[in-house]
């Protein structure tokens, strides 16, 4: 994924974890780079982002430095073979708590964990040579560009741990809860014509429909006001103006960042009182790290704007 160069520093971190976002992939939301591969039976050849990487034995000590793939790994059952994380891997609350580094990842702090298997995220790429060289296997996952690359990095990480049917029941578990709370949405309201942007930061950089984060809400039939502002630098993380914003006139906006403060200072933005979803206060908040992270709790994203979009439809 392209990161436009105007991005800021702070959001950086966000969007290489989001996407949706994941990765400094060559091309926006290019998928996980990864498939489905094996029965779960050792060894096992599985491909990722660096090509194929075989795994002799079933892995007991695992480095985890995404959030992202530490939830699935705790979801699928592969918990008590991780033996630490990246530091903002905070969830579930049994993840073990660590300072490494998933974006600048030290070969020498990683391999005092004396693990068997590494997962980093491709924003960390260059991290995965250094460790082989170490004689350390690492598995390199970019970023799910939707929701399909959640079910196959799930089952992928089934494979390489050794929970290959744990890992197919998640997959399964995650894409029927997912399409339940659309559908039942949906029953509800039937069809919505309703717009929105989801806000990365105060400064207005947002998510397109291109997006992993973008094709939730495309589930629900949002309109996302940030197709409009995309191009080729912004790799679907364009950058709003507040006019852009007033002017496109959102039914709703989500805040992926900040707290009640936050959604008051939108409110209280030069002429964002004309926004209909400022007058109709819908402008909600999102838990960031569900938001932005592709996993298990994609479920959890889906009902909070489920439930905002039935609050919006309602009124």
């Amino acid at each position: 994924m392209r990161i436009a160069h105007t991005l800021p520093v702070a959001l950086l971190g966000v969007t290489l974890a989001l996407t949706a976002c994941g990765t400094s992939d060559p091309e926006p939301d290019s998928g996980s780079g990864t498939e489905p591969a094996g029965d779960g039976a050792f060894p096992v050849t599985v491909e990722h982002v660096l090509g194929e990487l075989t795994i002799d034995e079933e892995p007991e000590r695992i480095v985890s430095l995404s959030p992202s793939n530490t939830e699935m790994l705790f979801a699928i059952g592969a918990g008590e073979q991780v033996e630490a994380v990246d530091e903002y891997s905070n969830y579930p609350e049994e993840a073990p708590t660590t300072d490494l580094s998933g974006f600048t990842p030290s070969v020498e702090a990683v391999s005092e964990y004396d693990p068997d298997l590494v997962i980093l995220s491709d924003s960390a790429i260059d991290t995965a040579e250094q460790l082989d060289a170490v004689g350390i296997p690492t598995l390199v996952l970019g970023g799910a560009a939707d929701l399909d690359g959640v079910y196959d990095q799930i089952r992928l990480l089934g494979e390489v741990t050794g929970n290959t049917e744990e890992a197919d029941a998640e997959a399964e578990r995650v894409e029927t809860e997912f399409n339940e709370v659309v559908e039942a949405t949906l029953a509800e309201l039937g069809d919505v014509d309703l717009t929105f942007y989801q806000e990365l930061d105060e400064t207005l950089f947002s998510a397109t429909s291109g997006t992993f984060v973008g094709q939730i809400y495309d589930a629900f039939g949002l309109v996302n006001i940030a197709d409009q502002a995309d191009d080729d630098e912004s790799g679907g993380y364009p950058q709003l103006s507040a006019e852009f914003v007033v002017e496109e006139n959102p039914d709703l906006i989500f805040l992926s960042y900040g707290d009640e403060a936050a959604a008051e200072a939108v409110a209280e933005r030069p002429a964002f009182d004309t926004v209909s979803a400022v007058e109709t206060d819908s402008v909600h908040l999102l838990d960031a790290d569900i938001a932005s992270r592709w996993g298990p709790r994609v479920v959890d994203f889906a009902e909070a704007v489920g439930e905002a979009v039935s609050e919006t439809a309602d009124q």
